[in-house]
C-alpha cells in the first residue's frame, strides 16, 4: 500500500519516495526471492533485479544517480545478499554453497568472507547442488562403489546414467571442496570419463547440450571468421596463411572445423601448440609434461588418426575421433573437474565459453568483445582501424 501510494504520487507530480525506513523490508524480500534461484548472484543479475524493481515501483528511483537511479539500489542489494548469506550460515541452513564458504571451514589466516570464495564463475547453473531428498554422504558413497562394478558390465549405459545423475551432488562436493587430481578422480569415478557422461555432466552443470551447441555455433561463425582472418595483416596473417590456404581446398567438415579452431587461436594472438600436441603415429610424444592439451596423432597422409585429451600428465580421454570434438569435450572436462583455463590460452577458452557455448556472454574481456562486435558487424558494418582505436559505422549504400 505504501509503494502504491508512492507510485501514484510519482505519476501525479514526479515526487520520489522519501521514507528510507521501508528499504530494509524491500531488500529482505528481494534477498529471499533471489536465494531461491542462486546464493551468489552476479552483478549483472543483481542489476536486472534492481531494474525490475524500479520499473514496477518508479517512486523508488533516486535523484542525482546514474543508470536511472539503480546505483544506490545495486550497492544496497549487494550488501544485503552478503548479510543474508551470513545470517543463513549462523542458522545452519543446509546449503552446500554457503557451507563450503563458511568461515569455520577456512584456515585461521583466511577467515574473511571474500577470501578463496568458491562460487560459480563460468555461468554454472548447478555449481554445488544439495543432495537428493533422503540421500546422505554415506548412501551416495555406496552408490559410487556400486558404479565401480556397473562400469565393468556391458550394455549398461542406462543404469550408469541413472546412478551418475543421482550422485551428481556428491561428485560436485568432492570436486569443489577437495580439488582432486584428474587421475585420482578418474579412479574414483571411472564412469564419468567417457564421451556420453562428459556431455551429461556438462548438461547437469549448465543445462545446455555440449557438442550440439559447440558444433552448431562454430559452424555458424565459420564464414564470418574466415572473412575476418583473411582481412588480418602483419605477422599473424603470415602464421595463418597456410591454414587459410587449406580452407580453399576441398575438406571434410571435421578438417574444416579443426582448421578454423587452429586459425582462431592464432587470430587471438595465442599459439596453437599450447593447445595441440601434434606427433606422428610411429613417434608419439611423451605426455607426462602436459597439463591441459589435446594430443593429435597424424598418419602418413597427415590426417589425424587418433585424438586424445591430456590432463595433468595423463591421457584422460582417448579416442575423440576429431579435433573439434576433442575441444568440445575438453570444455566439458573443465566444467566437470572445475579446472582453470590455461593462462596462455585464456582468450581461446573464453571465446569457446562465451561466444561458442554462449555461457556468460554478456561479461567479456576487451579482446573477446572486439571479436564479438566484428562477428556481428562483419556484413552490416564497416570496421575502420586507426592505430589502437576501432570505429564501427554502418555501410554507406548508394
Amino acid at each position: 500500500m505504501i509503494l502504491e501510494a508512492g507510485n501514484q504520487a510519482y505519476e501525479r507530480d514526479g515526487s520520489l519516495f522519501q521514507d528510507p525506513s521501508i528499504y530494509s523490508d524491500i531488500l529482505e524480500k528481494l534477498a529471499e526471492a533471489i536465494y531461491h534461484y542462486q546464493a551468489y548472484p552476479s552483478a549483472l543479475q543483481q542489476l536486472e533485479v534492481v531494474e525490475a524493481l524500479l520499473n514496477k515501483h518508479p517512486c523508488l528511483r533516486e535523484p542525482g544517480t546514474s543508470y536511472s537511479g539503480t546505483y544506490g539500489w545495486q550497492n544496497r542489494l549487494k550488501m544485503k545478499m552478503a548479510n543474508f548469506r551470513s545470517k543463513l550460515n549462523r542458522r545452519n541452513v543446509p546449503c552446500p554453497e554457503l557451507h563450503i564458504n563458511s568461515l569455520k571451514r577456512k584456515a585461521p589466516g583466511e577467515r574473511y568472507p571474500a577470501t578463496k570464495c568458491k562460487k560459480p564463475k563460468r555461468a554454472e547453473v548447478n555449481f554445488l547442488p544439495p543432495h537428493p531428498s533422503g540421500e546422505s554422504n554415506d548412501s551416495l558413497e555406496r552408490d559410487r562403489q556400486e558404479l565401480l562394478n556397473e562400469v565393468k558390465k556391458k550394455d549398461n549405459a542406462k543404469i550408469i546414467n541413472e546412478k551418475m545423475a543421482n550422485t551428481f551432488s556428491y561428485r560436485r562436493l568432492e570436486v569443489v571442496s577437495d580439488s582432486p587430481a584428474a587421475a585420482d578422480f578418474k579412479e574414483r569415478w571411472p564412469a564419468l570419463f567417457c564421451e556420453a557422461e562428459i556431455k551429461e555432466e556438462f548438461r547437469r552443470i549448465t543445462t545446455i547440450p555440449l557438442e550440439r551447441t559447440f558444433m552448431h555455433k562454430l559452424d555458424e561463425h565459420t564464414p564470418k571468421l574466415i572473412t575476418l582472418m583473411k582481412a588480418k595483416g602483419g605477422a599473424i596473417e603470415i602464421k595463418m596463411r597456410p591454414l587459410l590456404d587449406r580452407l580453399s581446398q576441398k575438406q571434410s567438415i571435421e578438417m574444416r572445423r579443426e582448421t578454423i579452431i587452429r586459425s582462431l587461436i592464432l587470430y587471438l594472438g595465442e599459439k596453437e601448440e599450447e593447445l595441440f600436441e601434434d606427433c606422428l603415429e610411429d613417434s608419439r610424444s611423451d605426455v607426462s609434461n602436459h597439463i591441459l592439451k589435446i594430443l593429435v596423432v597424424h598418419g602418413a597422409d597427415e590426417d589425424p588418426v587418433d585424438v586424445s585429451i591430456l590432463v595433468e600428465g595423463h591421457e584422460i580421454l582417448p579416442g575423440c575421433n576429431s579435433t573439434a570434438k576433442a575441444c568440445s569435450l575438453l570444455m566439458g572436462l573443465i566444467y566437470a573437474l572445475n579446472l582453470a583455463y590455461p593462462p596462455t590460452l585464456r582468450y581461446t577458452f573464453k571465446v569457446f565459453q562465451k561466444l561458442v557455448l554462449e555461457l556468460d556472454g554478456f561479461k567479456l574481456s576487451p579482446k573477446v568483445n572486439t571479436l564479438k562486435l566484428k562477428l556481428l558487424s562483419c556484413h552490416d558494418f564497416v570496421i575502420l582501424e586507426e592505430e589502437n582505436d576501432i570505429i564501427y559505422g554502418p555501410l554507406l549504400r548508394t
